[in-house]
């Protein structure tokens, strides 16, 4: 038999590390076969103990490479010209990329077969393994980074009272059968690369800015801190009918956090750029990467039908208590603004969705109507009275004697902000006193 490297031919003389390579590049794409005991001039100079050989090469397979490519290795003993040497024939696997475990699902550590070589593989054939492996679903592809950490959402998962442990992960999808990380596991992790930019702007055009920020981090973790940041700017309004006081806040709260969850649930990821939030003095703008699924369109979306697009984070979001029954957001968000004159908006094209919701005191500040039925109220303070948390945590301070900004926090389950700005919004109104500083700060009731 005549021996000649080739694309789907190597030879080696003995079995060294170089070998993993060779059976990572042909996993990789066609498959071949590795000839042991040969050199690379087609010379066979046999091996010693080719058993021996076969089950080196079997553990180094076993333990260096992931994922499990044993299955598609198959090994020989033959002679040539009175020499025995070992042929390894290596199919083309099922799980693409096959990579070593020390280096990662990096260009590092993935090969492919170029003419007689093997060399690293780039991230765009990386990618497209990936797609071709894991269809077309992003948050079911494997994930490019290993190393992923879950500092917030274990937080989460814990002041919402669900597991977070390894079978969990498994069960919901962050890991695969190879205990492999999936992109919903990116999505949930601290080293999540996707992004909101959240900007304020003077006026009800982009010419100037008043602020801007950029969230990052688990998706749970921009949740929170976006949600705050908007909330911080949801001012309230109060006026007087009679002996009545009432506040109405610029934005309703459940329209905000519906448009919030439907940014974060509904985004295709498969797209690098950042989803944008964009506040104006008349509206709040919300626009997610991503248009309509195939086959819906937004008369569907009113009506309550719903194709997600992200189906495993929706059922992360979902254990979490953060969302209900699939297409019921847009219907909140709808009977959120019921009894006002300015309707929120809902806009396609094939690679956005925008929910626009209009300020509903924004007519009083362009002085179009009085801001109340009466004589202006001189003596009204700026801070609205207590809401439904803010009686909460006055409720716990009278029974418990006090209350801290972490009792807040897992009464209201909300993010440490929130629950900061809820006590000082207290203390400003005078009916909570602030007691000590730093970790021993406390708050009473002011008697």
């Amino acid at each position: 038999m005549l021996f000649r490297e080739s694309e789907t031919i190597e030879l080696k003389e003995t079995v060294t590390d170089e070998i993993k390579k060779e059976i990572i590049a042909f996993a990789n794409c066609d498959g071949g076969k590795l000839y042991i005991g040969v050199e690379d001039d087609g010379t066979v100079i046999g091996v010693n103990d080719p058993d021996g050989a076969s089950l080196q090469i079997s553990n180094m397979v076993r333990d260096a490479i992931k994922p499990d490519v044993t299955m598609f290795l198959h090994y020989k003993t033959m002679e040539e010209d009175g020499k025995e040497i070992v042929a390894v024939d290596i199919q083309r696997g099922t799980d693409r990329p096959y990579y070593l475990a020390k280096k990662g699902m990096r260009p590092e550590g993935v090969y492919v077969r170029q003419g007689y070589s093997s060399v690293p593989a780039t991230d765009a054939a990386i990618r497209r393994m990936i797609k071709e492996t894991d269809g077309d679903r992003f948050e079911a592809m494997r994930c490019l980074n290993q190393e992923l950490t879950f500092e917030v959402a274990g937080k989460e998962f814990e002041l919402r009272n669900v597991e977070f442990g390894p079978q969990q992960m498994r069960t919901l999808k962050l890991v695969d059968h190879e205990n492999l990380y999936s992109n919903l596991g990116l999505l949930l992790s601290d080293q999540c690369v996707h992004t909101i930019k959240a900007a304020v702007f003077q006026g009800t055009d982009q010419m100037v800015f008043r602020d801007r920020r950029e969230f990052g981090g688990s998706l749970l973790r921009q949740m929170n801190e976006v949600y705050d940041f908007i909330d911080f700017r949801n001012q309230t309004r109060a006026t007087i009918e009679k002996l009545l006081r009432i506040d109405v806040r610029d934005y309703p709260e459940t329209a905000v956090r519906e448009a919030l969850l439907n940014l974060l649930v509904h985004r295709d990821y498969s797209f690098s750029a950042s989803a944008l939030i964009s506040i104006y003095t008349d509206r709040i703008e919300f626009v997610s990467i991503g248009g309509l699924m195939p086959g819906i369109d937004l008369e569907d979306i009113m009506v309550g039908i719903s194709v997600c697009r992200n189906q495993d984070l929706a059922n992360v979001f979902y254990r979490l208590r953060l969302i209900e029954a699939y297409g019921t957001g847009m219907r909140k968000i709808m009977r959120a603004y019921e009894g006002m004159e300015e309707k929120p908006v809902i806009e396609t094209t094939k690679n956005a969705f925008k929910i626009i919701l209009p300020n509903r005191n924004a007519k009083y500040e362009k002085g179009t109507e009085p801001a109340f039925s009466a004589e202006p109220l001189e003596n009204v303070p700026v801070v609205a009275p207590p809401g439904d948390r803010e009686e909460k945590v006055l409720e716990y301070a009278r029974t418990h004697g006090a209350v801290t900004r972490n009792d807040v926090i897992g009464l209201l389950e909300v993010s440490a902000s929130t629950a900061a700005r809820v006590l000082k919004k207290l203390v400003k109104s005078n009916l909570l006193r602030q007691n000590g500083k730093a970790r021993s700060t406390n708050y009473t009731i002011v008697k």
